[in-house]
């Protein structure tokens, strides 16, 4: 078999048409594999979907919302959750998060403790006793819980959370804006959010800040009170003790050794206001009567003023600079494209209110008309450790290449030699891109390129050029040593070292059909694969041609003068 490699490589080599055939399909094949990128054939991700055995929900009410209506809407995300043959149970947290975990801490979980927020934790099957990975459930079920649940309270956000398979950060895409004017950063936040829920592949779109609500402080009336035979005393405790309760007394028993508080409060549906108005507060407070020194009745809304004001919200800052955070997720899609669009829309569709430029790839500054008011929109989040991943890799790769060919220089001490390696090395990229191509066929979702693919071909550099090295050396023995010529060298050490070469693929690739079906590692075993088998191609056809073309003798530094048979050295041709 490998004699008639040879002859093969041999034909090749003395045909000028066949040469150049070679190079020009290896040109063409590496730039189509490129163009595979823009084209969004090959997508690429920081890190694939995990299979977890656990997801979280969070149910996100309107400010002001009550404990009774953030129940209700989780035990309507419940319902729907409860039909998964694969739960094994739910938890619910009212008002809190669940107990905080690293992803939690970053995502912001321990500011949970108002009574329009509510967690629900969803524990599943072990992963390989179920067909349904757990980011395919949560793609599933995400429009159905939205859509219906969200619709019982307005402007409730329900928002699903997986475990992440890489770094944790506060969500997949992140927008963060700073400026100096509160009013400004919310209202370019409302705009920015407005444009991802119309950007095809972002879901559970949220701003990061607390909305600005109507709601009334209840004052009391020092005059008023005066002149009623009361003390700010009573008033003060009517209030608590009707809405947050109080002990009131002691009850004494045989069965314990302390006393027992008794604690007092109105009943939840006492509490309840029929409507949100001033209206619905008086009547409210009209019900609550405390009894003066002369032993009369005065209604609790004789004595207080109930004033309509605004909340205050929370006022967020990063770096001592006033900001705000608009989070959104992506739906089974890299993070890259989405950010892409949306960031073309913000630029058409808010350049009649702003002059926006364009700051390093990706951010944005915009001055607003009006006010000359400035804002700076940074992008962060699972993008911007993709973006910082594959900078670095990309890096780590150059730096490879360049350690590679030094190395090479001082070794042969040839440019054209050390390029030939590294040239055969690169081309192995092409195996890495279509490979994942072809894998994006067969699999139900996205196989994305992802870090860990550019680590297989980081790898793959080092296998690519040993396959390279043995080709060479291998070739100058002959020329040097046996006086062949240089065509019938190259094709013998083409055929010669094939069978090592396979053999050396062979265990790579058996050894990487193992990483191939991990969910984190699946880019790096199908790099090592396609790679490999790219990188062999590349020694064994494309390597040949480019030594052939080059001048062999000055490189060696040897002057061919003879040439004898392999088989039979004492025959001279």
């Amino acid at each position: 078999m490998f004699k008639k490699f040879e002859e093969l490589i041999h034909s090749g080599l003395q045909s000028k048409m066949k040469k150049n055939m070679i190079l020009i399909g290896s040109l063409v094949a590496f730039l189509l594999s490129m163009m595979m990128f823009p084209a969004e054939i090959v997508l690429a991700k920081m890190l694939p979907g995990k299979n977890n055995a656990t997801f979280n929900i969070y149910v996100d009410l309107p400010e002001g919302s009550s404990i009774q209506q953030t129940q209700r809407v989780s035990e309507c995300v419940v319902s729907y959750i409860q039909k998964e043959k694969e739960v094994l149970d739910i938890e619910v947290f009212l008002g809190m998060g669940s107990p905080l975990d690293f992803a939690g801490l970053i995502k912001g979980s321990h500011f949970k403790m108002t009574e329009n927020l509510a967690e629900v934790v969803i524990n599943l099957t072990k992963t390989h006793d179920r067909d349904e990975p757990s980011y395919m459930m949560v793609q599933r079920i995400r429009p159905t819980i939205q859509k219906n649940c969200e619709a019982i309270i307005p402007k409730t956000h329900i928002k699903f959370v997986e475990p992440p398979s890489g770094p944790p950060t506060l969500a997949a895409v992140v927008a963060e804006i700073y400026g100096n004017s509160d009013k400004g950063i919310r209202h370019l936040a409302e705009h920015v959010e407005k444009i991802f829920k119309n950007t095809e592949g972002l879901v559970d779109i949220d701003i990061m800040q607390d909305a600005i609500y109507d709601k009334y402080e209840i004052k009391a009336n020092s005059i008023k009170i005066a002149r009623s035979g009361l003390n700010l005393k009573q008033v003060n405790d009517i209030l608590y003790l009707a809405f947050e309760g109080m002990g009131i007394a002691v009850k004494n028993s045989v069965e314990y050794n302390d006393q027992i508080p008794i604690f007092l409060t109105l009943s939840d549906e006492t509490k309840k206001f029929t409507n949100k108005d001033k209206t619905a507060v008086r009547n409210k407070l009209s019900s609550l009567r405390l009894m003066n020194q002369r032993g009369m009745m005065v209604p609790v809304t004789e004595v207080v003023d109930i004033v309509s004001v605004k909340s205050n919200p929370m006022i967020m800052s990063k770096n001592l600079h006033k900001m705000t955070n608009v989070l959104a997720e992506t739906d089974m899609v890299s993070q890259v494209y989405p950010l892409i669009d949306a960031k073309s829309q913000i630029i058409e569709q808010l350049a009649n209110e702003y002059d926006i430029t364009t700051v390093g790839l990706f951010n944005l500054k915009f001055k607003e008309k009006s006010s000359g008011e400035t804002y700076l929109l940074l992008w962060d989040g699972e993008m911007e450790v993709t973006l910082d991943t594959f900078v670095d890799l990309g890096g780590a790769f150059i730096a490879a290449l360049i350690l590679i060919f030094l190395l090479l220089v001082i070794y042969y001490k040839s440019f054209v030699l050390s390029g030939i390696v590294l040239l055969g090395s690169f081309l192995s990229i092409i195996g890495v891109v279509v490979g994942h191509w072809v894998m994006d066929l067969f699999t139900a979702d996205t196989f994305f390129l992802t870090a860990t693919s550019l680590i297989g071909f980081i790898a793959l550099i080092g296998i690519s050029s040993r396959n390279s090295l043995l080709l060479i050396d291998f070739t100058k023995s002959l020329i040097q040593d046996k006086g062949m010529h240089k065509t019938d060298a190259i094709a013998y050490a083409s055929a010669t070292r094939a069978k090592p070469i396979f053999l050396t693929a062979a265990a790579i690739i058996l050894a990487s059909t193992l990483l191939a079906s991990d969910a984190v590692f699946g880019g790096l075993g199908v790099a090592l694969i396609f790679g490999t088998i790219a990188a062999v191609i590349a020694s064994l056809m494309i390597v040949p041609v480019l030594l052939h073309n080059s001048d062999l003798d000055k490189h060696f530094g040897f002057v061919e003068r003879k040439s004898v048979d392999i088989d039979n050295p004492d025959h001279f041709v």
